[in-house]
């Protein structure tokens, strides 16, 4: 979900000082598209129709429903073209063949840079985020850390108590709210739960005490959840400054602000959790309390001379949160809708469930063969 764009022009400049700084970004903007088209000399998918000059076809994009819009566009021109997003062009692919063509070994560099985005430079301390920032030696450097010494099996396992646990403890909370319902009145005792807050919570807490051993309760007011929900917001948030750079000094909708209060008080949360985690680091020893990623990440980067390790430490564990949490849930939620509008497939998993692990005991998921 992403904030509508708000256009918010200063009104105290005068209308024809205002007129001339449009003309100027309009002129600007067609020298730009005529060096680019003389310069092309490859052939490239074929364009989309209905662009608008300086914005492209941003207007569009504008609506709730994006995805119906790109995909009359893949009707009407086939199944990879591109579309214009203020100076940049982007590719739209509509079929699992011109994808898996794109990602193949010949074709994978090409695809595997990003363009530049005010959120990941303003929250993420500067493209330090491997997830998000540009290709080159320092994003190979960290996909190889994360692949080999967070992500791998031994230390997946080494962790599957906290997933338990946190599933335990967010059905035992499910429970108590049956509990209190059905006290408080005894002819209704169904409790409405709103699953897509419920998936968010329960994997932001497990992904929270994976990283960095800690949990962030929406009730307890800390500030904790409400920073991260911001930042969860504000990273997909689409902001004009992206697609037309030069419009970046007027702040239009106020990301730019928003951006910047929530990423000092997200990296306050980070850095309050890094110290704390050194203070344990230096009173054991060994590997005693290398659980959590943020213990392995200040064990690999020890003694290294690597210019500002405790930034790539922070911004490493700000890509696994957002990686691992806000996807889960989203996937997580369109899987229980899917189940609850095809009801035959939803009594299919229902019944391979209480054949391979039953109603009245506890599953280990890893041993679990379906």
């Amino acid at each position: 979900h992403s904030p509508s764009m708000e256009f918010l022009l200063p009104c105290a400049l005068p209308t024809s000082v205002m007129a001339g700084i449009f003309a100027f970004i309009f002129l600007f903007y067609v020298v730009w598209m005529m060096s680019k088209t003389g310069h092309r000399n490859k052939a490239v998918a074929p364009e989309a129709g209905g662009a608008w000059p300086l914005i492209g076809h941003m207007h569009l994009l504008g609506g709730p429903q994006r995805q119906i819009t790109l995909g009359r566009m893949a009707d009407k021109y086939g199944p990879i073209f591109t579309i214009r997003l203020g100076v940049h062009r982007a590719l739209v692919v509509s079929s699992w063949e011109m994808a898996k063509e794109c990602f193949s070994s010949t074709n994978d560099r090409v695809f595997c840079n990003r363009p530049k985005a005010m959120a990941v430079e303003l929250m993420g301390y500067n493209y330090a985020m491997f997830g998000l920032g540009p290709y080159g030696q320092y994003w190979r450097e960290m996909r190889k850390i994360v692949r080999l010494e967070l992500l791998s099996n031994h230390r997946l396992s080494m962790l599957n108590h906290v997933r338990e646990s946190e599933v335990k403890a967010s059905i035992k909370e499910l429970y108590e709210v049956w509990v209190r319902r059905t006290s408080a009145s005894s002819n209704d005792d169904r409790v409405m739960v709103e699953m897509k807050k419920w998936f968010g919570d329960i994997t932001l807490n497990l992904i929270l005490r994976i990283v960095v051993g800690k949990q962030c309760r929406r009730q307890t007011n800390d500030g904790c959840h409400k920073t991260i929900r911001e930042f969860f917001d504000l990273i997909g948030a689409f902001t004009v400054s992206d697609a037309l750079p030069f419009l970046r000094c007027l702040d239009l909708g106020g990301y730019e602000a928003a951006m910047k209060k929530t990423g000092k008080e997200l990296d306050g949360l980070l850095q309050g959790w890094l110290e704390e985690h050194k203070q344990r680091k230096m009173k054991v020893s060994g590997t005693e309390q290398e659980y959590y990623f943020i213990d392995v990440m200040l064990s690999i980067l020890d003694g290294h001379a690597i210019h500002d390790a405790d930034t790539i430490t922070k911004a490493t564990c700000l890509t696994l949160l957002l990686g691992a949490s806000d996807t889960t849930g989203a996937t997580l939620t369109w899987a229980l809708s899917l189940l609850l509008n095809n009801r035959h497939a939803l009594k299919k998993a229902q019944d391979e469930l209480d054949t391979h692990v039953g109603r009245i005991r506890h599953s280990c998921w890893p041993k679990t063969a379906l």
